[in-house]
Formats: structure tokens, sequence, C-alpha cells
């Protein structure tokens, strides 16, 4: 009976001590990234061993890992099923994220730095954000399919391309927020991007910039080299040939 009794207590402890050690490690991944924020000052900041932290976690890659978790799902906490919601609710969710994140730095940094740090060789979060992306890329492409259908417009060839792209917008833009919060509003033109995409989506038009044949061409900048290296030429052929004119006229 004795044992039955203190067994939600120290569950609740142990889950409160995880917490604790979870906000410890986001601060410090987040001003130091992975591979610079040592378990020994984590374990500081809760007043616990380094042993104590592998206790709670098995291994820091472990605790990276939960780390990114705990951040995600403090993004959906409050939604029903805390599931990201589908077609014109989810936009709206995003645009709500990113006044939200404006309010809490230290989770918006950590993302930052460790989703940036992921792409490196062998990095232990690589395959998580790898993972995240594809499943957001595919979240907002569901939504704007059910978007297109709910308003009677056709899906456009371009719906992956925004789907990448309002998450690359959020992401540059918390990055250019962090480096200078006094000159970027991070809701303000989160919204304003996230309402030009889903836009461009509903009511395709021709694109104001005009037509832009060397980035449709097969080859991209390497055309774009070419097409330099034309240049150049054309200009040594014509100097070469004024040069004679040049020389009778002297």
């Amino acid at each position: 009976m004795t044992t039955s009794r203190r067994r939600p207590r120290v569950r609740e402890e142990t889950l409160r001590r995880r917490e604790e050690i979870l906000k410890a490690a986001m601060a410090t991944f987040g001003s130091k990234g992975y591979h610079n924020g040592p378990l020994a000052e984590i374990a500081e900041q809760v007043d616990m061993t380094h042993a104590g932290i592998l206790h709670h976690f098995g291994s820091k890659d472990h605790l990276l890992l939960e780390v990114l978790r705990y951040r995600d799902e403090s993004d959906v906490a409050g939604l029903d099923g805390q599931h990201i919601p589908g077609g014109i609710d989810m936009f709206r969710h995003l645009v709500r994220t990113a006044f939200l994140n404006a309010q809490r730095a230290g989770i918006v940094q950590t993302y930052a730095v460790l989703s940036a740090e992921s792409v490196t060789d062998d990095h232990p979060a690589r395959a998580f954000f790898q993972g995240r992306y594809r499943t957001l890329r595919s979240e907002a492409v569901e939504a704007f399919e059910a978007l297109c259908a709910e308003r009677g417009v056709a899906v456009p060839a371009t719906v992956r391309h925004a789907s990448a792209s309002i998450l690359a917008v959020m992401d540059g833009l918390q990055v250019q927020w962090l480096l200078d919060p006094t000159q970027v509003d991070l809701g303000e033109a989160s919204e304003f991007a996230i309402e030009a995409i889903v836009t461009a989506v509903l009511d395709p038009r021709p694109s104001p910039l005009g037509s832009l044949p060397v980035a449709a061409e097969e080859g991209g900048a390497a055309s774009v080299a070419d097409a330099d290296a034309d240049a150049d030429a054309d200009a040594d052929a014509k100097a070469a040939a004024a040069r004679p004119v040049e020389a009778a006229t002297a």
C-alpha cells in the first residue's frame, strides 16, 4: 500500500526533473549549439551531476532529440488533438505561431541554431529535421489541396514550391529577427509572406518579373556562365576589329 502511494509522487517528480533538464538544455544548446553545449553546464543549471543527466536521458544525443520534440510539442499544446490543423486553418496556425515566437526568443534561437547545425555530416539531429521538414511540407501540400477544393480552384503545379517556400520564409525571418529584432517584425513579416504565398496559389497570375528564360533553361547557373562568356567573347571580338581602324587613323 505504501509503495502504491509513493509511485505517483515519484513519477511526478521524475517528470518535473526531466522538464527542468529539457529547459536548461534548450537554453544551453540555443546559446552555444549542440557541440559546444556541455552536459556539465546543463547539469549545473538544474543542480544535478553529469551522471544524473544521463540517468534521465541516456546520452547527449538522446537529450538533444528530446529537446527538439519538447520544442515541437509546445507549438501544438493548445490545439485539438495536439496536431496542426488542415486547410486554411493550417496557414492561420502558422501565422499565430510566428506571433507567438516573437515572445519566446529562447525557443526560436534553439531551433535556428540546431536546424542550421543539422546540415553538417553525422549530426544527431539531421534525420529529425529531414523528417520534420518532409512532414510539414506534406501537410502544407494537403492543406493547399483542401483549400483549393473548398474554393473550387484547380490545384496549381507550383503547390509543392509554395509549401517549401512558406517554411523557408518562416525560418529565414526567424534568423533575421534574432539578429536584429528592432528592424524585423517577426509576426507581421511572416503574416505578409504567408498571405502572399497562399494568394499566389489560389489566384495565380503572370509574374510581375516578366519572363526569365535563363532560369527556365536546363543548366541554371551554367547557362548564366555561358551567357557571360559569350558576352565577353563578343566584346573581345569587337575590340580586336576596332584596333586596325584606330592604327590607320593614327
